[in-house]
């Protein structure tokens, strides 16, 4: 019976451990200019895994990335970054998560990571954006599918 319970033991830490080498990272620039524009997050839209994580590098000065209220799954850590410097979250709470740069929200520096399913869009939809935000959520969340 030990035998078996170690076995058992020794097949767990395994299994755990190549969940953990399976999470990948992905990158996300936070830009002054970019294929879409001015004050941009490329990509602006990534599709995750639960467990992965997204770097998001400074790479133009000026910027930060943070989460927003109602805009991430019920249960999942909110996240903030400093201005000017790189951050990396990890996600393994499924569904959609809205990001903004705070200085240009209203310019439409937003974006959206979809870890698994997107099981909160409806909520997240709802949630009342301002400015240029507004209409890019719009379009985001409409590439995004569920």
């Amino acid at each position: 019976m030990k035998n078996i319970l170690a076995i058992l033991a020794v097949a767990i830490s395994a299994s755990l451990g190549s969940v953990a080498a399976n999470a990948a990272e992905h990158e996300v620039k936070m830009l002054n200019k970019g294929a879409e524009g001015i004050m941009v997050f490329e990509p602006n839209v990534v599709k995750v895994a639960p467990g992965d994580s997204v770097h998001f590098v400074a790479a133009d000065k000026g910027h930060n990335v943070e989460s927003i209220d109602g805009m991430i799954p019920e249960g999942a850590a909110p996240f903030k970054g400093e201005m000017n410097k790189d951050v990396t979250v990890t996600l393994d709470k499924q569904g959609v998560y809205g990001f903004k740069c705070k200085p240009h929200y209203t310019l439409g520096m937003v974006g959206l990571i979809v870890v698994g399913e997107p099981v909160n869009k409806t909520a997240a939809a709802a949630v009342k954006q301002t400015g240029k935000a507004k209409k890019k959520f719009e379009v985001l969340l409409g590439q995004i599918g569920g």
